[in-house]
């Protein structure tokens, strides 16, 4: 995870650049589709802060967290919201939201404690709250860049979820990377913490 964030720190000018304008709106309507008006939002792993402006401007209520300084002062800087320091390990609020939006962020979470996070963001989502999160498609775990990642294919994600009664499988698709010089795919995921 540390040389993880070392990236993100030392390339934070290029990966805001390149990510910043990316246009996401598809990916937002499969996930606001479920949530109340002004529904309160955590970004976990925010990066540039593109999603939550998006969100804020969309008349949500919305805090961020992301573990790179560098982007987190960017991502202030872009939406002029406060934006938390920290790791989804640290995730620790009790059913404060009614959606979490986790886009390329848990892909950098180790897949032996993929459960343990999950376990603290249905903790951290309000009964009924809705959950979207995508991984690129994959089976493996690898560096690539100098950046570790957790790939996540169907069966995988079917295995992680199961582990969870309180999860309701919602939507699980698979998507073409949104920039324009990419052809990786995505696996996305949204869920709805059932518990009563």
């Amino acid at each position: 995870m540390n040389q993880t964030i070392h990236y993100y720190n030392q390339n934070a000018d290029h990966f805001f650049d390149t990510t910043y304008q990316v246009d996401m709106t598809s990916l937002y309507q499969s996930f606001l589709r479920y949530l109340p008006e002004h529904a309160s939002i955590l970004d976990l792993g925010c990066g540039s802060g593109r999603d939550m402006l998006a969100f804020k401007n969309l008349g949500y209520q919305v805090e961020a967290i992301d573990y790179s300084e560098e982007l987190v002062a960017k991502a202030r800087q872009l939406t002029g919201l406060a934006v938390q320091l920290g790791s989804f390990h640290e995730l620790s609020a009790q059913e404060k939201y009614d959606g979490i939006w986790a886009c390329a962020s848990l892909l950098h979470c180790e897949r032996d404690r993929l459960a343990e996070v999950l376990q603290k963001m249905l903790c951290a989502l309000k009964p009924n709250g809705v959950c979207y999160m995508s991984f690129k498609h994959g089976n493996q775990d690898r560096e690539k860049d100098g950046r570790n990642f957790t790939d996540l294919d169907e069966q995988q994600a079917h295995d992680l979820l199961k582990g969870f009664d309180q999860i309701l499988l919602l939507q699980q698709w698979i998507t073409l990377d949104k920039r324009p010089d990419r052809t990786e795919e995505w696996l996305n995921i949204i869920f709805k913490n059932q518990k009563a």
